[in-house]
Protein backbone atom coordinates (compact mmCIF):
# COMPACT_ATOMS: atom_id res chain seq x y z
CA UNK A 1 0.00 0.00 0.00
CA UNK A 2 3.15 2.06 0.85
CA UNK A 3 3.60 2.33 -3.22
CA UNK A 4 0.21 3.06 -3.97
CA UNK A 5 0.17 6.80 -5.94
CA UNK A 6 -2.74 8.18 -3.71
CA UNK A 7 -1.88 7.37 -0.90
CA UNK A 8 1.89 8.57 -1.81
CA UNK A 9 0.57 11.47 -2.97
CA UNK A 10 -1.45 12.41 0.00
CA UNK A 11 1.80 12.18 2.26
CA UNK A 12 3.32 14.10 0.26
CA UNK A 13 1.12 17.18 0.05
CA UNK A 14 0.40 16.40 3.90
CA UNK A 15 4.22 16.84 5.13
CA UNK A 16 4.76 19.98 2.15
CA UNK A 17 1.34 21.53 4.17
CA UNK A 18 2.81 21.71 7.45
CA UNK A 19 6.38 22.66 6.29
CA UNK A 20 4.05 25.36 5.44
CA UNK A 21 4.65 25.64 1.73
CA UNK A 22 1.83 27.14 -0.22
CA UNK A 23 -0.80 25.19 -0.83
CA UNK A 24 -1.11 25.57 -4.07
CA UNK A 25 2.50 24.38 -5.03
CA UNK A 26 2.35 21.47 -2.81
CA UNK A 27 -1.03 20.35 -4.50
CA UNK A 28 1.09 20.55 -7.71
CA UNK A 29 3.90 18.75 -6.68
CA UNK A 30 1.52 16.21 -5.17
CA UNK A 31 -0.14 15.48 -8.20
CA UNK A 32 3.01 15.11 -10.04
CA UNK A 33 4.61 12.73 -7.49
CA UNK A 34 1.39 11.18 -7.52
CA UNK A 35 1.23 10.63 -11.23
CA UNK A 36 5.00 9.82 -11.33
CA UNK A 37 4.68 6.94 -9.16
CA UNK A 38 1.83 5.53 -11.29
CA UNK A 39 3.92 5.35 -14.53
CA UNK A 40 2.28 8.74 -16.09
CA UNK A 41 4.29 10.97 -18.52
CA UNK A 42 4.91 14.42 -16.85
CA UNK A 43 3.20 15.63 -20.05
CA UNK A 44 0.15 13.66 -19.35
CA UNK A 45 0.28 14.39 -15.65
CA UNK A 46 0.31 18.04 -16.71
CA UNK A 47 -2.42 17.82 -19.06
CA UNK A 48 -4.79 16.24 -16.79
CA UNK A 49 -4.06 18.55 -13.67
CA UNK A 50 -5.19 21.63 -16.14
CA UNK A 51 -8.06 19.72 -17.90
CA UNK A 52 -9.59 18.96 -14.18
CA UNK A 53 -9.12 22.42 -13.35
CA UNK A 54 -12.83 23.75 -14.89
CA UNK A 55 -14.44 21.17 -12.63
CA UNK A 56 -14.44 23.70 -9.69
CA UNK A 57 -14.50 26.47 -12.14
CA UNK A 58 -18.14 28.34 -11.33
CA UNK A 59 -16.90 27.64 -7.59
CA UNK A 60 -14.09 29.96 -7.87
CA UNK A 61 -15.67 32.69 -9.80
CA UNK A 62 -18.36 32.15 -7.18
CA UNK A 63 -15.89 32.60 -4.11
CA UNK A 64 -14.57 35.78 -5.88
CA UNK A 65 -17.96 37.66 -6.66
CA UNK A 66 -19.05 36.78 -3.18
CA UNK A 67 -15.81 38.50 -1.72
CA UNK A 68 -16.75 41.87 -3.72
CA UNK A 69 -20.14 41.47 -2.38
CA UNK A 70 -18.69 41.22 1.36
CA UNK A 71 -16.67 43.83 1.10
CA UNK A 72 -19.60 45.66 -0.23
CA UNK A 73 -21.38 45.06 2.35
CA UNK A 74 -18.65 46.05 4.58
CA UNK A 75 -18.75 49.47 3.43
CA UNK A 76 -22.09 50.07 3.85
CA UNK A 77 -21.34 49.32 7.13
CA UNK A 78 -23.88 46.43 7.72
CA UNK A 79 -21.30 44.12 9.03
CA UNK A 80 -20.39 46.20 12.02
CA UNK A 81 -23.78 46.70 12.86
CA UNK A 82 -24.18 43.26 12.81
CA UNK A 83 -20.97 42.80 15.00
CA UNK A 84 -21.84 44.83 17.39
CA UNK A 85 -25.44 43.62 18.08
CA UNK A 86 -23.52 40.10 18.46
CA UNK A 87 -20.94 41.50 21.03
CA UNK A 88 -23.59 43.23 23.13
CA UNK A 89 -25.17 39.90 23.17
CA UNK A 90 -22.61 38.02 24.42
CA UNK A 91 -21.68 40.52 26.69
CA UNK A 92 -18.01 39.81 27.19
CA UNK A 93 -17.90 35.94 26.93
CA UNK A 94 -15.79 34.13 24.75
CA UNK A 95 -17.30 30.94 24.25
CA UNK A 96 -20.43 32.66 24.23
CA UNK A 97 -19.03 33.56 20.63
CA UNK A 98 -17.24 30.78 19.75
CA UNK A 99 -20.97 28.97 20.57
CA UNK A 100 -22.95 31.73 18.47
CA UNK A 101 -20.58 31.34 15.59
CA UNK A 102 -21.09 27.89 15.47
CA UNK A 103 -24.96 27.61 15.53
CA UNK A 104 -25.06 30.19 12.92
CA UNK A 105 -22.33 28.36 10.92
CA UNK A 106 -24.98 25.14 10.79
CA UNK A 107 -27.77 27.48 9.73
CA UNK A 108 -25.47 28.29 6.61
CA UNK A 109 -26.06 24.81 5.96
CA UNK A 110 -29.66 24.10 5.72
CA UNK A 111 -31.80 26.92 7.30
CA UNK A 112 -30.28 29.54 4.85
CA UNK A 113 -28.07 27.24 2.86
CA UNK A 114 -25.45 29.60 1.75
CA UNK A 115 -22.21 27.59 2.30
CA UNK A 116 -19.06 29.43 3.19
CA UNK A 117 -20.00 32.90 1.39
CA UNK A 118 -21.75 33.96 5.18
CA UNK A 119 -18.05 33.77 6.29
CA UNK A 120 -16.14 36.75 4.64
CA UNK A 121 -19.57 39.37 5.33
CA UNK A 122 -19.10 37.91 9.45
CA UNK A 123 -16.31 36.89 10.85
CA UNK A 124 -13.94 39.95 9.61
CA UNK A 125 -15.71 42.96 11.25
CA UNK A 126 -16.11 40.11 14.85
CA UNK A 127 -12.06 40.29 15.09
CA UNK A 128 -11.97 43.59 17.02
CA UNK A 129 -14.41 41.77 19.48
CA UNK A 130 -12.43 38.48 19.42
CA UNK A 131 -9.45 40.51 19.95
CA UNK A 132 -10.38 42.44 22.67
CA UNK A 133 -11.65 39.07 24.30
CA UNK A 134 -8.68 37.52 23.33
CA UNK A 135 -10.41 34.16 21.72
CA UNK A 136 -7.72 31.64 20.40
CA UNK A 137 -8.91 31.63 16.67
CA UNK A 138 -7.90 27.79 16.28
CA UNK A 139 -10.93 27.48 18.70
CA UNK A 140 -13.22 29.84 15.96
CA UNK A 141 -12.32 27.83 13.29
CA UNK A 142 -13.11 24.09 14.74
CA UNK A 143 -16.68 26.17 15.49
CA UNK A 144 -17.03 27.27 12.09
CA UNK A 145 -15.57 24.20 10.23
CA UNK A 146 -18.18 22.19 12.63
CA UNK A 147 -21.10 24.39 11.08
CA UNK A 148 -20.09 23.54 7.94
CA UNK A 149 -19.92 19.74 8.23
CA UNK A 150 -22.00 18.90 10.69
CA UNK A 151 -25.58 19.44 10.07
CA UNK A 152 -24.86 17.83 6.49
CA UNK A 153 -23.39 14.82 8.08
CA UNK A 154 -26.54 14.10 10.15
CA UNK A 155 -29.44 15.93 9.44
CA UNK A 156 -30.67 15.18 6.12
CA UNK A 157 -31.80 19.19 5.47
CA UNK A 158 -30.25 21.55 2.80
CA UNK A 159 -27.19 20.33 1.85
CA UNK A 160 -27.83 17.04 4.13
CA UNK A 161 -30.24 16.67 1.89
CA UNK A 162 -27.83 16.25 -1.22
CA UNK A 163 -25.03 14.53 0.98
CA UNK A 164 -27.62 12.07 2.34
CA UNK A 165 -29.58 11.20 -1.40
CA UNK A 166 -26.40 10.69 -2.95
CA UNK A 167 -25.55 8.18 -0.50
CA UNK A 168 -28.87 6.39 -0.55
CA UNK A 169 -28.77 6.73 -4.53
CA UNK A 170 -24.66 4.89 -4.80
CA UNK A 171 -25.92 2.00 -2.21
CA UNK A 172 -28.69 1.28 -3.97
CA UNK A 173 -27.00 1.71 -7.68
CA UNK A 174 -24.47 -0.90 -6.54
CA UNK A 175 -26.61 -3.46 -4.80
CA UNK A 176 -27.64 -2.34 -1.61
CA UNK A 177 -30.84 -0.66 -0.82
CA UNK A 178 -31.27 2.32 0.55
CA UNK A 179 -34.22 4.96 0.61
CA UNK A 180 -32.80 8.47 1.07
CA UNK A 181 -34.67 9.37 4.54
CA UNK A 182 -33.76 6.58 5.89
CA UNK A 183 -29.55 7.61 5.90
CA UNK A 184 -30.32 10.00 8.78
CA UNK A 185 -30.65 7.23 11.11
CA UNK A 186 -27.30 5.88 10.81
CA UNK A 187 -25.48 9.22 10.34
CA UNK A 188 -26.77 10.45 14.05
CA UNK A 189 -24.12 8.52 15.09
CA UNK A 190 -20.47 10.45 13.59
CA UNK A 191 -22.10 13.76 13.86
CA UNK A 192 -22.31 13.25 17.45
CA UNK A 193 -18.65 12.42 17.22
CA UNK A 194 -18.59 16.10 15.83
CA UNK A 195 -20.40 17.41 18.61
CA UNK A 196 -17.65 16.13 21.35
CA UNK A 197 -14.95 17.27 19.05
CA UNK A 198 -16.35 20.85 19.16
CA UNK A 199 -16.89 20.93 22.65
CA UNK A 200 -13.74 19.83 23.46
CA UNK A 201 -11.92 22.47 21.33
CA UNK A 202 -14.10 25.08 22.62
CA UNK A 203 -13.92 24.50 26.59
CA UNK A 204 -10.31 22.66 27.07
CA UNK A 205 -7.77 22.53 23.77
CA UNK A 206 -8.35 26.27 22.80
CA UNK A 207 -10.26 28.05 26.05
CA UNK A 208 -6.88 29.87 27.47
CA UNK A 209 -6.58 33.56 26.19
CA UNK A 210 -4.46 34.03 23.59
CA UNK A 211 -2.94 37.35 22.51
CA UNK A 212 -3.21 39.18 19.31
CA UNK A 213 -1.52 42.47 17.57
CA UNK A 214 -4.19 45.37 17.12
CA UNK A 215 -4.40 46.02 13.47
CA UNK A 216 -5.78 49.58 12.59
CA UNK A 217 -7.87 48.53 9.47
CA UNK A 218 -9.27 45.82 11.08
CA UNK A 219 -9.95 47.11 14.85
CA UNK A 220 -12.47 49.60 15.27
CA UNK A 221 -12.56 52.21 17.75
CA UNK A 222 -14.97 52.29 20.56
CA UNK A 223 -16.05 55.70 19.99
CA UNK A 224 -16.74 55.42 16.22
CA UNK A 225 -19.07 52.16 16.60
CA UNK A 226 -21.13 53.22 19.52
CA UNK A 227 -21.53 56.84 18.03
CA UNK A 228 -21.21 57.26 14.41
CA UNK A 229 -22.82 54.25 13.32
CA UNK A 230 -26.24 53.99 12.75
CA UNK A 231 -29.13 52.03 10.77
CA UNK A 232 -29.91 53.75 7.76
CA UNK A 233 -31.34 53.75 4.51
CA UNK A 234 -28.19 52.17 2.44
CA UNK A 235 -27.92 49.44 5.17
CA UNK A 236 -31.67 48.38 4.04
CA UNK A 237 -30.67 48.40 0.57
CA UNK A 238 -27.37 45.88 1.59
CA UNK A 239 -29.43 43.90 3.51
CA UNK A 240 -31.76 43.76 0.32
CA UNK A 241 -28.89 42.73 -2.12
CA UNK A 242 -28.14 40.34 0.62
CA UNK A 243 -31.03 38.69 0.48
CA UNK A 244 -31.59 38.81 -3.26
CA UNK A 245 -28.32 37.14 -3.60
CA UNK A 246 -29.23 34.33 -1.01
CA UNK A 247 -32.52 33.84 -2.78
CA UNK A 248 -31.37 33.60 -6.14
CA UNK A 249 -28.85 30.64 -4.97
CA UNK A 250 -31.81 28.98 -3.54
CA UNK A 251 -34.09 28.93 -6.31
CA UNK A 252 -31.88 29.07 -9.68
CA UNK A 253 -29.12 27.45 -7.65
CA UNK A 254 -26.33 30.03 -8.89
CA UNK A 255 -23.87 31.51 -6.78
CA UNK A 256 -21.83 34.02 -9.48
CA UNK A 257 -25.66 35.19 -10.67
CA UNK A 258 -26.78 35.77 -7.28
CA UNK A 259 -23.61 37.38 -6.15
CA UNK A 260 -23.78 39.82 -8.81
CA UNK A 261 -27.57 40.48 -8.53
CA UNK A 262 -26.32 41.31 -4.71
CA UNK A 263 -24.17 43.70 -6.07
CA UNK A 264 -25.81 45.56 -8.34
CA UNK A 265 -28.35 46.30 -6.23
CA UNK A 266 -26.33 48.27 -4.29
CA UNK A 267 -24.86 50.32 -7.00
CA UNK A 268 -28.60 50.78 -8.59
CA UNK A 269 -29.72 51.90 -4.94
CA UNK A 270 -26.30 53.65 -4.37
CA UNK A 271 -25.77 51.80 -1.43
CA UNK A 272 -22.05 52.16 -3.00
CA UNK A 273 -20.83 54.04 -5.75
CA UNK A 274 -20.39 52.89 -9.61
CA UNK A 275 -16.61 54.47 -8.51
CA UNK A 276 -15.62 52.13 -5.84
CA UNK A 277 -16.46 48.86 -8.50
CA UNK A 278 -12.77 48.02 -8.88
CA UNK A 279 -11.92 49.11 -4.91
CA UNK A 280 -14.61 46.22 -4.29
CA UNK A 281 -13.86 43.59 -7.04
CA UNK A 282 -10.25 44.08 -5.62
CA UNK A 283 -11.32 43.51 -2.45
CA UNK A 284 -12.73 40.34 -3.13
CA UNK A 285 -9.77 38.80 -5.33
CA UNK A 286 -7.80 39.13 -2.59
CA UNK A 287 -10.23 38.26 0.31
CA UNK A 288 -11.64 35.37 -1.83
CA UNK A 289 -8.81 34.60 -4.55
CA UNK A 290 -6.83 32.43 -3.04
CA UNK A 291 -9.21 29.93 -1.97
CA UNK A 292 -10.84 30.27 -5.72
CA UNK A 293 -7.02 29.36 -6.79
CA UNK A 294 -6.87 26.57 -4.72
CA UNK A 295 -10.16 25.47 -5.54
CA UNK A 296 -8.84 25.32 -9.34
CA UNK A 297 -5.99 23.66 -9.01
CA UNK A 298 -8.02 21.06 -6.16
CA UNK A 299 -9.99 19.81 -9.10
CA UNK A 300 -7.10 19.54 -11.14
CA UNK A 301 -5.26 17.34 -8.33
CA UNK A 302 -8.45 15.18 -7.71
CA UNK A 303 -8.30 14.61 -12.05
CA UNK A 304 -4.68 13.12 -11.24
CA UNK A 305 -5.60 11.27 -8.35
CA UNK A 306 -8.31 9.67 -10.36
CA UNK A 307 -6.32 8.95 -13.30
CA UNK A 308 -4.06 7.10 -11.44
CA UNK A 309 -6.11 4.06 -11.02
CA UNK A 310 -4.83 4.55 -7.29
CA UNK A 311 -7.87 4.44 -5.50
CA UNK A 312 -9.58 1.02 -6.57
CA UNK A 313 -6.03 -0.37 -6.09
CA UNK A 314 -5.95 1.09 -2.24
CA UNK A 315 -9.06 -0.34 -1.58
CA UNK A 316 -8.43 -3.62 -3.11
CA UNK A 317 -5.66 -3.86 -1.44
CA UNK A 318 -7.34 -3.04 1.86
CA UNK A 319 -9.85 -5.61 1.67
CA UNK A 320 -6.85 -8.72 2.24
CA UNK A 321 -6.38 -6.64 5.64
CA UNK A 322 -9.98 -7.13 6.75
CA UNK A 323 -9.44 -10.80 7.49
CA UNK A 324 -13.08 -11.33 7.37
CA UNK A 325 -13.28 -9.11 10.95
CA UNK A 326 -16.03 -6.50 10.97
CA UNK A 327 -14.42 -4.53 13.55
CA UNK A 328 -11.12 -4.63 11.19
CA UNK A 329 -13.13 -3.71 8.19
CA UNK A 330 -14.83 -0.65 9.62
CA UNK A 331 -11.79 0.94 10.65
CA UNK A 332 -10.06 -0.21 7.38
CA UNK A 333 -12.78 1.22 5.63
CA UNK A 334 -13.35 4.53 7.22
CA UNK A 335 -9.66 5.30 7.26
CA UNK A 336 -9.53 4.64 3.51
CA UNK A 337 -12.00 7.04 3.41
CA UNK A 338 -9.64 9.70 5.07
CA UNK A 339 -6.77 9.12 2.61
CA UNK A 340 -9.29 9.49 -0.06
CA UNK A 341 -11.08 12.89 0.59
CA UNK A 342 -8.28 14.21 1.82
CA UNK A 343 -6.64 13.84 -1.98
CA UNK A 344 -10.17 14.57 -3.85
CA UNK A 345 -11.27 17.40 -1.15
CA UNK A 346 -15.12 16.92 -1.42
CA UNK A 347 -16.97 14.82 0.87
CA UNK A 348 -19.52 14.97 -1.61
CA UNK A 349 -17.52 14.28 -4.76
CA UNK A 350 -15.64 11.02 -2.58
CA UNK A 351 -18.92 8.82 -2.10
CA UNK A 352 -19.65 7.65 -5.85
CA UNK A 353 -15.92 6.56 -6.05
CA UNK A 354 -16.11 4.68 -2.78
CA UNK A 355 -19.76 3.32 -3.02
CA UNK A 356 -18.46 1.54 -6.29
CA UNK A 357 -16.57 -1.19 -3.97
CA UNK A 358 -17.26 -0.78 -0.36
CA UNK A 359 -21.35 -1.82 -0.82
CA UNK A 360 -19.80 -5.00 -2.23
CA UNK A 361 -17.10 -5.75 0.45
CA UNK A 362 -20.27 -4.59 3.06
CA UNK A 363 -22.14 -7.37 1.48
CA UNK A 364 -19.51 -9.76 1.58
CA UNK A 365 -18.81 -9.46 5.33
CA UNK A 366 -22.24 -9.23 6.60
CA UNK A 367 -22.56 -5.56 7.65
CA UNK A 368 -26.42 -4.18 7.11
CA UNK A 369 -27.72 -1.45 5.20
CA UNK A 370 -27.73 1.39 7.96
CA UNK A 371 -23.84 -0.14 9.15
CA UNK A 372 -22.67 0.55 5.63
CA UNK A 373 -24.53 3.38 5.64
CA UNK A 374 -22.59 4.79 8.69
CA UNK A 375 -19.29 3.78 7.08
CA UNK A 376 -19.35 5.44 3.44
CA UNK A 377 -20.93 8.72 4.84
CA UNK A 378 -18.12 8.40 7.61
CA UNK A 379 -15.66 7.79 4.99
CA UNK A 380 -16.59 10.55 2.65
CA UNK A 381 -17.07 12.90 5.17
CA UNK A 382 -13.38 12.08 6.85
CA UNK A 383 -10.71 14.75 5.89
CA UNK A 384 -12.65 17.23 4.46
CA UNK A 385 -12.22 18.72 8.07
CA UNK A 386 -8.66 18.74 8.00
CA UNK A 387 -7.92 18.91 4.91
CA UNK A 388 -5.56 21.76 2.89
CA UNK A 389 -7.79 22.28 -0.22
CA UNK A 390 -11.74 21.73 1.23
CA UNK A 391 -13.38 24.97 1.76
CA UNK A 392 -14.08 23.75 4.69
CA UNK A 393 -10.93 24.84 5.69
CA UNK A 394 -10.40 27.68 3.44
CA UNK A 395 -13.55 29.07 4.28
CA UNK A 396 -12.85 29.70 7.89
CA UNK A 397 -9.37 30.92 7.04
CA UNK A 398 -10.76 33.75 4.43
CA UNK A 399 -12.21 35.54 7.43
CA UNK A 400 -10.21 34.53 10.60
CA UNK A 401 -7.03 35.93 8.35
CA UNK A 402 -8.31 39.26 7.20
CA UNK A 403 -5.25 40.71 9.55
CA UNK A 404 -2.62 38.21 8.21
CA UNK A 405 -2.35 36.47 11.92
CA UNK A 406 -4.11 33.11 10.95
CA UNK A 407 -2.06 30.63 9.40
CA UNK A 408 -4.26 28.23 7.48
CA UNK A 409 -2.30 24.96 7.80
CA UNK A 410 -1.77 25.20 12.11
CA UNK A 411 -4.25 27.35 13.05
CA UNK A 412 -7.46 25.88 11.05
CA UNK A 413 -6.31 22.55 9.29
CA UNK A 414 -4.57 21.12 12.14
CA UNK A 415 -6.99 21.73 14.71
CA UNK A 416 -9.96 20.75 12.50
CA UNK A 417 -8.18 17.60 11.72
CA UNK A 418 -7.68 16.68 15.40
CA UNK A 419 -10.62 17.54 16.91
CA UNK A 420 -13.34 15.59 14.12
CA UNK A 421 -11.43 13.48 11.97
CA UNK A 422 -10.34 11.36 15.44
CA UNK A 423 -13.94 11.50 16.62
CA UNK A 424 -15.44 11.07 13.69
CA UNK A 425 -13.27 7.66 13.19
CA UNK A 426 -14.13 6.25 16.88
CA UNK A 427 -18.02 7.41 16.27
CA UNK A 428 -18.21 5.62 12.66
CA UNK A 429 -16.64 2.54 14.13
CA UNK A 430 -19.02 2.24 16.70
CA UNK A 431 -22.01 3.59 14.28
CA UNK A 432 -20.95 0.47 11.82
CA UNK A 433 -20.81 -2.23 14.72
CA UNK A 434 -23.64 -0.87 16.58
CA UNK A 435 -26.21 -1.05 13.18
Amino acid sequence: MLTNPVLFSVIIMSILCLLKLNVIISLIIAAIAGGLLAGMPIDKIMETLIGGMGGNAETALSYILLGALAAAIHKTGLATILSRKIANTIKGKGTVLLVLIAIISCFSQNLIPVHIAFIPILIPPLLSVMNRLQIDRRGAACALTFGLKAPYVALPLGFGLIFHGIIADEMTANGMQMAKNAVWKGMWMPGLGMVVGLLVAIFISYRKPRSYKIVDHIEDKKDVIENTISFSSKHCVALLGALAALVIQITIGSLPLGAIVGLMIMIIFRAIKWSDIDELMSSGIGMMGFIAFVMLVASGYANVIRETGGVEDLVNAAAYMMAGSKLIAAIVMILLGLIITMGIGTSFGTIPIIAVIYVPLCLKVGFSPLATTVMIGTAAALGDAGSPASDSTLGPTSGLNVDGQHDHIWDTCVPTFLHYNIPLVIFGVMGAMIF
